[in-house]
Formats: C-alpha cells, structure tokens, sequence
C-alpha cells in the first residue's frame, strides 16, 4: 500500500530480507507500537504452583550420523560433521526430521496442561482485528481478521456501503498457508498489483486484479523476491532473479544476480522490460520505487559488503534522462530512501552524516551535498521514519524506545506533536499528499492494537477501531529499567507482569531480545504473550546494542567485529533479573528469533549455567557458512564472513553451533520450518544434532519443525496458536510450575 508504513520503503524492503523477526503480532502492522497501561489497582495474581513431578520426562533421541566432513579456514581446521543435514530434500535429511518431530511432539504430548494451554490460547486469540487503512480514491482498503482466521482478509469500503471482500487469502491454499505480501494500487485506482507469498517463502507471486471486473488479469510474475511494486502509467517497477535452473533448490540456492524489470498491463513476464542489472555483481539488491507523481524513479543498489545503499534517480518527463540516472548518493555505508518529491527535488531519509537520520531535499539536476537542503536535521532521538501525506512531513522519532510523532510542513517548520494516548509507540500514518486524513496504529504489551484515524488539518485523532480482547490491561503495569552492561554501557529494558507480583526471585520469566540490523524493538501487544502473562509469569524485554533504538551508533556497536556487546547485553540482563529478584535461573527462559536465534545460541553456549530454557526460534546458527545460502550473503555487514581471516576468528568465537562443548544445557527447543528460505533450516537442523550430542544433563534438547511455514511471516493462525502452546508447555513444565489458565 502507499506509503503504509512510516519506515522508507526500500529500508523495510530491504530490513524483510536480512535475518529480522519481530516478535509474534497478531496485527497487520509490521511494527506495531508499544505503550503503557497501568491504571485501575487489582488484587495479587494466582501464583503458579510447583510441579516438579513432570520432570524429568524420557527422550530417546534420534540417531545422527556424523561424517568425518572438514573445512580448513586460514590453516584452522573446523569439522563440519553434520554436513548431510544441508541436503534438505535428500531422503536421509527427511527421515532425520520425521524422527526429530516423532521424538518432540511425543515429549510435548506428555504435559499435562499442554491442551489446557492450547484451549486458552485459541480463546484469547478469537477477535476481530484490523490492519491500518488506506485511502484508493473514494474508498477505503483494509484488512480484517475475524479471530480465528488464518490470513487476514482485505476489504473495501465505498463511501458508506457495506465493506466488500476483496482478496481472501485463506481461499488461496487449503492450509491457509499462501499469505499477502504486499499491496499497491495503480493511480487511477482501476488495478491493483498484488504479491503472494506460499509455506512462508521469500519467493513471492505477482498477480493483478481488474478492480473494475474484479477479475485477476491473465499474467503472473514469478521468482519475485526483495522487491516494491511501483506504479507508473499502465503498468509497474518490480525486481527479480532469473528462474532457478533445473535441479536447484530454490529453497536454499544462493541467490545472485537481482535485477528489475518494469511489467506492462497485459502482457506476459517474458515481454517485461529489463530497467537495471549488473552483471559484474552478482550479489546485492536493485529495487526501484516511483514518487507519487510518477515523476521520479529511484534506484537502490545495495552491494552485500556494505550496510548501506546507492541512491539514484531518474526524472521520467526528461526526455533527456531516458535510461539515464543521476547518482545522489554513491556510498554503500549509508541509508537512504526517497519519501516524495516536492517541485523539481526529492525528499531523501538518510543517515548519512546524522547516525540518527535527517531529512534532506536534493535537485537531481544540482545532486553534489554542497547543493542538499537540509529539511529536518538531525536531532537527540532518532528518527525511525517519515511520511509525506497530506501536504505535510510527520516524522516519528524515537525516545527511549517510544513513539514520538511530530507533525511540519513540506520545507521542514514545525507545526505541533500528534498527542498519542499513552507513553508507546505509533505506526502508520501513509497516504497521498492530497489527503485530509491518515491513519495509524497505537499499541502496547498489554493493550490491544488500536487504529486511529487522524485529521491532518486538525490534529485530532478519533478511534477507528478498537479490538475486543478477553483481556484487562489494568491488570498488568509495565515499567522501563536501565541496567549496566558488562562495559559499563546502559541498557533499556522494559518489564511487564501482573500488578501485585510478589518478587521473590522465583517467578517464571520470558527474556526476549533481538539486537541486531538496526532493528528498534519496541514493545506490541501480544495475544499469546498475554497467556504467559495472565498465568503469572513475567515478560522482559531488553534494547540491546546492535538496535536502532538509538540511531547507527548503537547499530555499530552490536555490529561485527563488535557482536559480543549483544550477547554481554542480554547475559546482563538475565542477571539484572535474578539480582532484583524478579526470577533465578531455574525459572528463566531465554528466547529470540533469527537474528535473535543466533543471540540465544551464543548465549547458551558461552552460559549454559544462565537460564532454565533456551528457545531458538528460526536462527542464524552456523556463522562460518551462513552467507552460502540464498539471501545470506546480505547479513555480512552485519556479522562479517569466515571468507576474511579477521572476521573469521571473530565469527568462530562465538558460532553456536562451533561453540558447543560437553556440558549440561538448559531445557532447548528449537523451532524452525521445512520453508524457511531466509534462514534455511540446516542451521537449525545441524545446531540440534550436535546439540543432543553434546549435552551431559538431564534437560530434553528437542527440535520442532514446522512443515509447510517458513520464516514467520504469514504464518498461518492455527499454526501460531500450536507452536505457542508448545512453547509455553515445554517453558512451564522444564520450570518445574504449573501454570494458573483460565
């Protein structure tokens, strides 16, 4: 959808494709907001009773085969002997798994509260919620779940009709597994593109419906992957890799050689136009997006090395820049998106010079910095992105991991701050530049996501919609602590538990974190975090460095060769719990995904001592050989490559699966998927079989795979609601509790 989000686009193109993964949100938006409800007084919650008898429960774990495989890096020899686990479609990688999922769901099956839990959840997890809208014309489009659905379904709404369906996704596949993608309407409003992702894949499909007959068109675009859909005239930008050559898995093949293409209305893939390539590349991203004018095309080119991206642009009415571009920005280190266009210049978002984002106006015709407007510059918050709606910029900055959302106009004076409804974090705000109004997301840990609808002429806001959840938010109080790091460093970390918790350092506890690729982790509402919290355990959340909570510094400093201040950060963490009392090891969980897998990884291999339960969800395992697999090559700026000697002995330092020695480990469950494209499973496949080997304790070392889903986005409902069950039940029984559930 137009401008849907207040990140750039290309930035959250880009951001989706390297190894990110929020925290489970039940909410369309993709960063949903972050707040603070903590009014009414209510009596001490249910404390959770001890349930030592479940333990321990018998596993029998599957036999793996370790081969005497052996890579040499820069004369160190490193055996690989789990190696067989990368071939994903061979019949002994299939078996392996079919035996890891017997021996895990039989374990699982065994908790007695494991249903009771998993009833529960579908409870909480039946009610109506709704993505933030968007303007085509005289209607409104916007996305609906009715509860228990597994997509979200699209709508239209024309004037004061009655809302239409207009795409449902769980007609698509039989398991409610082919979700939406992405969205963008055509000027005139008649077409709108629309992309499919199938089993939680990276690969997406474009298809287009005739808004008019309200049949899809003929064509389909195929092998679409990090890519806008960019209007201009009758047809739209997009970017692709050529189709997969017989025999290679698509699921798993390094993908090289980006390009886009522009596709014209009724016409097949094969006659789409070829806009950019370079074939002395082979890796990095090209993606081109237009201004809403359809004036100026922008062209971002990423190089795999670099952290950053070229900015170029092309003035499409100048006959004189046909197939020619204007460079504006010709480093790789630095971000930068074009929001808009105002006359003859763009708007670009960028780092550069400012770690915590500016605002700048460039005339492709004067590009050199010495002719860049400053429009908004860089202040002490960072600025998480921007929109140009409605004749005006409103920018959202950060403080202190919450939402502050000014409004100025189009030159950059400022007008007045949108008054959001509690301290959080807001999302949203797209739209065009004719636009009276505009509309967001505002939300909490506790508090359901709601949407407003915002008039720009009288900053004001009105409820939209507001969900109606089996939950009472003044039940629970969230409070923001900073604690020191092992350097000294201050870290935030937000705290979340029922009002009257006695903190007797034995509480149930969720340590989740992320720390990486400039993500800001701000706090969203959680139906199933909910459960854990209702049933008397406690939820943490620490911004660790490596975020973007505080602009690219605290990016830079969770950044190779810095990676170990992320994993110092959460062992901090841990400990800043256990020493106020709020839990001990034994009642502690360590979770995170993706990235967030890598960094629980690490951290129960360099601590095994540190927590009762690991859970690594879909995670960068593998450190030495991440990059050989599909879009991996894009996190070395990130983490560096066993390719450089340097970065090599940094990486063998703490690659989980390199690091794990006899020892007893705390309770693991790995969770991961048959699908995933991004992280491939073998990371996760070869970290458990070594794992199982290597633990001398008593806790269960278990692997759940998911089969048919994939990285996490679009993952279906009823898929969400079994893993949770699963994760809270193998949380509470290796704790030794019984939970209190409704």
């Amino acid at each position: 959808m137009k401008n849907a989000q207040l990140l750039p686009a290309l930035l959250l193109a880009i951001a989706a494709c390297r190894a990110t993964s929020s925290p489970p949100r039940n909410t369309l938006p993709a960063k949903a907001a972050v707040t603070e409800i903590t009014t009414a007084e209510n009596e001490a919650p249910s404390r959770p009773v001890p349930a030592a008898a479940l333990l321990p429960l018998p596993v029998n774990y599957p036999a793996s085969r370790q081969s005497d495989h052996v890579d040499t890096y820069f004369g160190t020899r490193v055996p690989d002997p789990y190696r067989w686990l990368e071939e994903l479609d061979s019949p002994e990688t299939k078996q392996w798994v079919t035996a890891q999922n017997e021996v895990s769901f039989g374990y699982l099956s065994q908790i007695p509260f494991r249903d009771k839990i998993r009833q529960r959840l579908t409870t909480m997890w039946n009610y109506e919620r709704y993505g933030i809208p968007e303007q085509v014309g005289e209607a409104l489009v916007y996305s609906r779940n009715d509860g228990l659905q597994n997509q979200p379904v699209v709508y239209i709404q024309r004037g004061k009709a009655e809302a239409q369906v207009l795409l449902d996704p769980n007609t698509f596949s039989a398991e409610g597994t082919t979700a939406l993608a992405a969205l963008e309407f055509s000027a005139d409003h008649r077409y709108l593109a629309y992309s499919l992702s199938g089993g939680g894949s990276d690969w997406q499909r474009v298809k287009i419906l005739d808004l008019k007959t309200g049949q899809d068109l003929p064509e389909e675009l195929s092998w679409v992957k990090v890519s806008g859909l960019s209007w201009v005239k009758n047809g739209f930008y997009y970017s692709r890799y050529d189709t997969p050559k017989a025999g290679e898995n698509s699921l798993a093949g390094k993908n090289e050689y980006h390009k886009v293409y522009y596709h014209q209305l009724n016409t097949p893939q094969s006659a789409d136009k070829l806009v950019y390539e370079d074939p002395k590349m082979a890796l990095g991203f090209r993606i081109a997006a237009a201004t809403e004018d359809e004036r100026f095309l922008s062209l971002y080119l990423t190089d795999g090395k670099s952290d950053g991206n070229r900015l170029l642009v092309r003035d499409l009415r100048d006959a004189k820049q046909a197939g020619k571009w204007t460079t504006l920005v010709s480093s790789y280190e630095h971000d930068n998106s074009v929001i808009g266009s105002v006359g003859d210049a763009v708007l670009v978002y960028t780092n550069y010079k400012a770690p915590n984002y500016r605002l700048v106006r460039i005339d492709p015709k004067k590009p050199q910095e010495a002719n860049w407007t400053e429009v908004l510059p860089e202040t002490a918050n960072k600025l998480e992105g921007i929109s140009q709606v409605g004749g005006h910029l409103i920018a959202n900055y950060l403080h202190d991991a919450s939402s502050q959302v000014k409004v100025y106009t189009e030159q950059g004076k400022f007008l007045h701050d949108v008054s959001l409804p509690a301290i959080g974090t807001a999302s949203g705000f797209g739209g065009r530049r004719a636009d009276k109004a505009t509309y967001y997301a505002f939300t909490s840990f506790t508090y359901p996501t709601t949407i407003y609808k915002y008039d720009i002429g009288t900053n004001t806001s009105t409820v939209f919609r507001a969900p109606k959840v089996d939950v009472n938010p003044a039940d629970y109080e969230t409070t923001q602590v900073f604690y020191k790091s092992k350097d000294g460093t201050k870290v935030p970390m937000f705290i979340v538990h029922k009002k009257g918790l006695k903190l007797d350092g034995k509480n149930p506890t969720y340590l989740y974190a992320y720390g990486g690729f400039n993500v800001s982790l701000t706090p969203g509402f959680s139906v199933a975090r909910m459960l854990w919290l209702e049933s008397g355990g406690i939820l943490a959340v620490p911004n660790l460095r490596g975020g973007g909570e505080y602009g690219e510094a605290w990016h830079k400093a969770g950044m190779t060769p810095h990676k170990q201040n992320v994993f110092d950060d959460f062992i901090a963490a841990a400990e800043y719990l256990k020493t106020h009392n709020y839990t001990d090891a034994g009642h502690l969980a360590i979770a995170g995904g993706s990235n967030g897998g890598l960094l629980v990884g690490a951290t129960m291999t360099q601590r095994p001592d540190l927590c009762q339960v690991a859970l690594p969800a879909v995670g960068v395992l593998d450190m030495l050989r991440y990059h050989a697999f599909t879009i991996g090559w894009n996190w070395a700026p990130e983490y560096g490559t066993s390719d450089n000697q340097e970065q090599f002995e940094n990486l063998y330092k703490f690659s989980p699966l390199h690091n794990l020695r006899p020892a007893a480990y705390p309770a693991t469950m790995i969770t991961t998927a048959d699908h995933d494209d991004r992280v491939v499973p073998a990371h996760s496949f070869k970290f458990a079989a070594a794992l199982q080997a290597a633990n001398t304790g008593p806790r269960p070392q278990l692997i759940r795979i998911d089969v048919n889903a994939g990285h996490g986005a679009g993952k279906s409902t009823k898929l969400q609601i079994e893993e949770w069950a699963d994760v809270w039940s193998f949380c509470f029984a290796n704790m030794g509790v019984t939970p209190v559930v409704k």
